[in-house]
């Protein structure tokens, strides 16, 4: 069996390169970081918080989870990638997603929000082109290039890793046309089984060789000696993350319990498919930095 990757994210708008420093310490083998230009608390942008991990790591795998990609012009956002690329030595991950679920941030970016799909859709396209090809000539309904280089280009060959994240078909489609894994949040063990054989009789259709194609999973987590001290701690924090009762859906979407019932979920996931799983913190913050420990010494070392 392939070995399973294991990752963490950033918790918080401080204190970047001190947790980017102890994470890699920790053994993970990604580090992620989402982003929003405004959302129902602090935020941060993925491509400025990863630059200052790339700086102070030298191993890490760094992740964007997600890029919300319908906000950039494409050639911008491939310009960012790729300097992050050659800033970090060839350790950039790009995953993207649609967002949507807070229209105010699209509105104040001067992007209709039900053009996210098909913005994306081409985005992908222009990226992939502007990383892998040199003088590139592009009329699409949002973007146009002529004879347009990236320099420096990435330095991963062909170019950075695309993860797609999401929770439906749209999604998937998109991951089996454009992607090299798949990376939904807020899933159950048999959604993530669904969703890998939907994405592989898509790529069929598309013609693609899915053979080095990762399945991933995204799953916030609460590790406590007391597994109810988790899970109120995960509802907590979810609840005002996404600004929602998660009372009734911890135990459903989120990896929380004591580090025995961590593993028994986690190894669903796994049978599910699971092969990078991103185990970011939904933990009050002063309890981040031991959770991120236990997930580390006492949930992962099952699966190694």
């Amino acid at each position: 069996m392939k070995r399973i990757e294991f990752g963490t994210a950033l918790p918080a708008v401080t204190g970047v390169a001190e947790f980017s420093r102890k994470v890699e310490e920790l053994g993970f083998d990604y580090l992620g970081c989402g982003e929003h230009v405004m959302f129902h608390g602090p935020v941060t942008n993925t491509f400025i918080s990863l630059s200052v991990a790339a700086g102070v790591t030298q191993r890490i795998k760094l992740l964007s989870s997600v890029v919300l990609l319908p906000l950039y012009p494409a050639a911008l956002v491939a310009k960012m990638g790729a300097a992050l690329d050659v800033a970090s030595g060839g350790r950039y991950n790009f995953g993207v997603g649609i967002g949507g679920e807070f229209p105010k941030e699209f509105e104040a970016c001067g992007v209709p929000v039900n053009q996210r799909g098909a913005r994306t859709n081409e985005a992908l396209e222009v990226v992939t082109k502007l990383w892998t090809e040199k003088n590139v000539t592009f009329k699409g309904k949002f973007t146009t290039l002529n004879e347009v280089t990236i320099e420096p280009a990435p330095v991963q060959k062909p170019r950075p890793p695309i993860w797609v994240a999401g929770r439906k078909e749209p999604a998937m489609r998109r991951t089996a046309k454009y992607a090299d894994g798949w990376l939904p949040y807020m899933y159950t063990p048999q959604q993530l089984h669904d969703s890998i054989e939907t994405i592989y009789r898509f790529g069929k259709e598309f013609g693609r060789d899915m053979t080095s194609f990762i399945p991933g999973v995204f799953i916030f987590s609460a590790v406590h000696a007391n597994g109810d001290e988790a899970r109120q701690m995960a509802a907590e924090r979810l609840g005002k993350q996404y600004n929602q009762d998660f009372s009734k859906l911890v135990n459903k979407y989120a990896l929380a319990g004591t580090p025995e019932e961590c593993q028994k979920r986690l190894q669903e996931y796994v049978d599910a498919g699971a092969r990078m799983i991103i185990l970011p913190s939904a933990c009050r913050s002063e309890y981040i930095e031991e959770n991120t420990r236990m997930v580390a010494k006492e949930v992962i070392p099952a699966f190694r």
